[in-house]
């Protein structure tokens, strides 16, 4: 089993499932389509989903089971999955008569990435049966499904009619932990060690506005608007900011996650490395023109729209010649910006818009003070002694 991209007549990619005889695996492929086409999803959740499901799939076939028989044994699979290192579930692993080590032993696997694939897992389940290539039963087996007679009538919706509601069965408890965030001295480091103009703009850009790769290297000049009234542009937003606009024709893959367009505004060292790039960018031959703001300089197709996998190699690169003990990610710029604009004070309705988060529960990582406020709140509470001082 492994995940192979498909590349549509149209153009559009999506992910699927192949077996061993690099046949389709319908049941994978038919969810996975539904997800990249009926639900318009991105191409980036498939490839996700199908690295999860092949790892299910596998698990099937070398216990020797069907998918309809894992999915009522989920409990099975979770131990294999937290357990099987890339030797037991790798795709050329040997695993017959291969001894796994289980509960107890230090994971192959965290928490996290197992409740992925098991969302992966469930979402396939309920979609196959919906499709009739399955049973009708397998959805209690992964789910506890109940109907909502025991909620107030005013819980159950807006015309208080009866309703049906479904809880995983199968989940690993994750313990609640801040954002993995990228400090403000590794971002100093970062734009210290950037070698161009451009390269510091794409920092900024994840780590003061927030924008995750796929933004960033779809963003058009079109979206930047960074004059103080930008009303002759047809745009009523005030002062420096941009655009976040989904696109699904981009030529370097780039598609922002959210279907929902935002605006971001920008601080005054986003607008300054904006001009120092655009002066950057008229002096090579070849990249003056064209709409996308980031693009090639220095190798490949000079002008050509940046790949979002090469942001990646670019912050690693950074972070090498920073010196920095481990590389930063891209995400984790990202996570940087959530993280201040909370500790700022920001609410989490503003934190979620800024970040373009479809709700506000994804925002709540970013919701932990850091120690220096949690150590400054306290201090700011009277003793009871001033307490009674103050009292007529």
């Amino acid at each position: 089993m492994r995940a192979f991209p498909v590349t549509l007549p149209s153009g559009a990619r999506y992910w699927t499932v192949l077996d061993e005889d690099l046949a389709v695996v319908p049941v994978a492929d038919g969810f996975l389509r539904q997800v990249r086409f009926g639900r318009d999803g991105a191409e980036s959740t498939t490839k996700s989903y199908a690295h999860s499901i092949v790892l299910f799939l596998r698990w099937c076939a070398r216990t020797g089971r069907s998918w309809q028989a894992g999915a009522g044994q989920l409990g099975l699979f979770m131990t294999w999955l937290a357990h099987a290192g890339p030797a037991a579930s790798g795709v050329s692993a040997a695993a017959q008569g291969m001894v796994l080590a289980g509960p107890g032993s230090a994971p192959a696997r965290g928490a996290r990435r197992v409740n992925g694939v098991l969302t992966a897992v469930r979402a396939m389940v309920v979609h196959a049966v919906a499709a009739g290539q399955a049973s009708g039963d397998l959805v209690a087996l992964v789910y506890e499904v109940a109907d909502d007679r025991d909620l107030p009538r005013a819980a159950r919706g807006e015309d208080g009619r009866m309703g049906w509601r479904m809880r995983a069965r199968h989940r690993v408890h994750e313990p609640q932990t801040p954002a993995d965030r990228a400090s403000d001295a590794e971002i100093v480091a970062l734009l210290r060690a950037c070698l161009s103009a451009r390269d510091r703009l794409i920092v900024l850009l994840m780590a003061r506005a927030g924008l995750r790769r796929g933004e960033l290297c779809g963003l058009r000049r079109s979206d930047v608007h960074l004059l103080a009234d930008s009303r002759p542009l047809g745009c009523e937003i005030a002062r420096a900011h941009l655009h976040v606009v989904r696109r699904d024709d981009n030529p370097n893959g780039a598609r922002a996650k959210s279907r929902r367009q935002r605006v971001v505004p920008l601080d005054f060292l986003a607008v300054q490395a904006f001009d120092t790039y655009a002066l950057e960018r008229m002096t090579v031959s070849g990249a003056a023109s064209g709409d996308f703001v980031v693009v090639n300089l220095f190798r490949g197709r000079v002008g050509a729209p940046m790949r979002p996998e090469a942001i990646g190699d670019l912050v690693a690169a950074a972070s090498r010649r920073a010196g920095l003990a481990t590389a930063v990610t891209p995400h984790q710029l990202r996570h940087a910006f959530g993280s201040n604009a909370a500790d700022a004070g920001c609410g989490i309705d503003v934190v979620a818009d800024l970040l373009g988060h479809a709700s506000v529960s994804s925002s709540q990582v970013y919701l932990h003070p850091d120690p220096a406020r949690l150590r400054a709140a306290v201090d700011a509470v009277p003793s009871p002694r001033e307490r009674a001082g103050a009292t007529p």
